[in-house]
């Protein structure tokens, strides 16, 4: 199933320009077209869901795709997102695979540089 105003779903169709990196029956591994860094790879699911949260079973079988492609000891975050406040800017299910190396500048979205205010109970 697609969703014919979906980016994602015109990729799956083979009416879209991607790189792909591996194809599995159920799922797609695509350069994003801004890698933060080399290597930052999407995992797609080929049947469109909007989100993590619309269809567990493509949820789960996407997170495995990602784990196989991720597989060894590097560095790596994976993240995806839920609505537009969590940043979500393509409304198809993606995971972001970024490997990571000591120094390399990026943040997670939601580390602002401050420091948590402890409360003291007494």
């Amino acid at each position: 199933m697609t969703d014919s105003g979906c980016v994602f779903c015109e990729i799956v169709s083979g009416r879209a320009p991607a790189t792909v990196v591996r194809e599995w029956g159920d799922a797609l591994a695509i350069v994003p077209l801004g890698p933060v860094v080399e290597g930052h790879t999407l995992v797609i699911p080929k049947q469109h869901v909007a989100d993590f949260g619309e269809d567990p079973e493509v949820s789960a079988v996407t997170m495995r795709r990602a784990a196989e492609l991720a597989a060894g000891d590097a560095p790596m975050n994976i993240i995806t997102s839920r609505g537009r406040e969590a940043t979500q800017s393509v409304f198809h299910l993606h995971l972001h695979l970024v490997p990571r190396r000591e120094n390399d500048g990026l943040a997670l979205p939601w580390y602002s540089g401050h420091t948590r205010r402890r409360t003291v109970r007494g």
